[in-house]
C-alpha cells in the first residue's frame, strides 16, 4: 500500500524560511503535491542527533534485544533520529535494519585497560594489544573507535591515563588506517597531550582541557562532546570515592569547578561542539533535550546548541545537514521556535523518521 503524501508547513531550520514541505516516498520535496494530507504545522527541524549514546548498554553490561529496542524507541520518540554510539557491548547492528528505529552510527566496544574500567563494558587489553583491537573495532563498526582515555588507578588513587601515550598513538594510527575516526573518554588532564598529539578526532567530556589544548583542538578541527549532564555528577563521584581515594575525590571536585570555563573557552576558540546525552548505563535514554538545556544554561547560545544537536551534527556524521530537495525525511516539528525557547525540544508535536510519522 502506497504511503500518503504528507504536507508540513512552517519555518524550516536552519534558514527559518516558512515553507510547505512535502514528504513523498520517504523524501522531502518542496514541489506542490495536489491532494497532500496536512500532517502538522510548526517549526521544522532536521532530525536531532545524540552524539554520545550507548544503545544496548546498562549497569551490568550488554542488554537483550528487547531492551535495546526500548532504549531506541525512547530516543526516537524524543526526536533523536540519529545516534552516534560511543561504545556498547551489545551487537546492535540489527537496529540498522529497522525502519522504525533511529539511524545508528556504531563504534563497537570500548577499548579499556585490563581491570581499569567498568566490568563487562568493553574489551580490556594491555598496551601492546591496543592497536590490533583498534583496527578490529574500526572494521566492525561504522567509522568510529572509542578509547577509554583515563580512569581511576587504584595504585595511584587518582585518575590516570589508561595506556601510555605511544600505545594510544599506535591505536589511533591503526584505526585511521582502516578509515575510522577515534574518540576517547577523557575526564582529566594528564591523558590529553598524548591523544591530541597523536591526531585523535574527538574528545568526550573533556573537563581537563587547558586553554592551550583548546586552541590546538580548534586549529585541528578536533571535536568536543562535553556531556554536561554527565559531568554534573562529578561531586557525587567525589563523595563516593573520598574515603578510599581522597586524591581522586579532590580531582573530581576540581574538574567539576572548572567545567563551565572549559566549555566556554572551547566555544569561543571555535572548537566544534556537539550534543551527547551519554544515554546508557546509569543515564536514561530519551533525554537529549535535557543536554541541550544544560549546555544553554552553562552559557552557550541556544542557536548554537540547537544546531549542534541537529544540522551541524548531521553533517559531521556524514548525513544531510538540512532538509533539502530530495533529502531523507527525518525531522521534528515543534510548537515554538527552538532557537528562542529550546525547552520546546522536550515535547515535539511530530517526529518523522524515514518519511513516517512515528510520534
Amino acid at each position: 500500500m502506497t504511503a500518503p503524501v504528507l504536507r508540513f508547513h512552517g519555518p524550516v531550520l536552519p534558514d527559518g524560511e516558512a515553507r510547505d514541505l512535502y514528504v513523498v516516498d520517504g523524501r522531502v520535496t518542496y514541489e506542490r503535491q495536489a491532494g497532500a494530507e496536512t500532517a502538522a504545522e510548526g517549526w521544522i527541524v532536521p532530525g536531532l542527533v545524540d552524539a554520545h549514546n550507548h544503545l544496548g548498554l546498562d549497569d551490568g553490561g550488554a542488554v537483550d534485544d528487547d531492551e535495546v529496542e526500548r532504549q531506541a524507541l525512547q530516543d526516537r520518540d524524543a526526536g533523536a533520529l540519529l545516534l552516534r554510539d560511543c561504545g556498547s557491548p551489545a551487537d546492535t547492528r540489527w537496529v540498522q535494519q529497522r525502519e522504525d528505529l533511529p539511524r545508528l552510527v556504531r563504534a563497537g566496544r570500548h577499548l579499556a585497560r585490563t581491570r581499569r574500567y567498568l566490568r563487562d563494558y568493553g574489551h580490556e587489553v594491555e598496551p601492546d594489544e591496543l592497536p590490533a583491537y583498534a583496527a578490529r573495532e574500526a572494521r566492525a563498526g561504522d567509522g568510529w573507535v572509542k578509547l577509554v582515555g583515563d580512569w581511576i588507578s587504584r595504585e595511584d588513587g587518582d585518575l590516570a591515563p589508561s595506556f601510555p601515550a605511544p600505545a594510544f598513538a599506535a591505536a589511533i594510527a591503526a584505526a585511521h588506517a582502516e578509515g575510522a575516526r577515534v574518540t576517547a573518554h577523557c575526564f582529566g588532564h594528564e591523558v590529553l597531550p598524548g591523544l591530541l598529539e597523536a591526531g585523535i578526532d574527538c574528545i568526550e567530556h573533556g573537563t581537563g582541557l587547558t586553554l592551550d589544548q583548546v586552541a590546538l583542538m580548534a586549529d585541528r578541527g578536533v571535536a568536543l562532546v562535553p556531556t554536561v549532564m554527565q559531568t554534573a555528577k562529578f561531586p557525587g563521584f567525589a563523595d563516593a570515592g573520598r574515603e578510599r581515594f581522597p586524591a581522586y575525590a579532590a580531582t573530581m571536585e576540581e574538574l567539576y569547578a572548572r567545567r563551565r570555563e572549559v566549555l566556554m573557552s572551547a566555544f569561543e576558540a571555535g572548537v566544534p561542539l556537539y550534543v551527547g546525552s551519554d544515554g546508557g548505563g546509569p543515564a536514561r535514554h530519551g533525554h537529549l533535550a535535557g543536554e541541550v538545556l544544560a549546555m544553554v544554561e552553562m552559557g552557550l547560545p541556544a542557536e548554537y546548541v540547537v544546531g549542534a544537536a541537529s544540522w551541524r551534527a548531521r553533517q559531521w556524521l556524514g548525513f544531510d545537514p538540512a532538509l533539502g530537495e530530495g533529502s531523507a525525511a527525518d525531522f521534528v516539528v515543534l510548537d515554538r521556535d527552538p532557537l528562542l525557547d529550546p525547552s520546546v525540544l522536550y515535547a515535539p508535536s511530530r517526529v518523522v523518521l524515514r518519511g513516517r510519522v512515528v510520534v
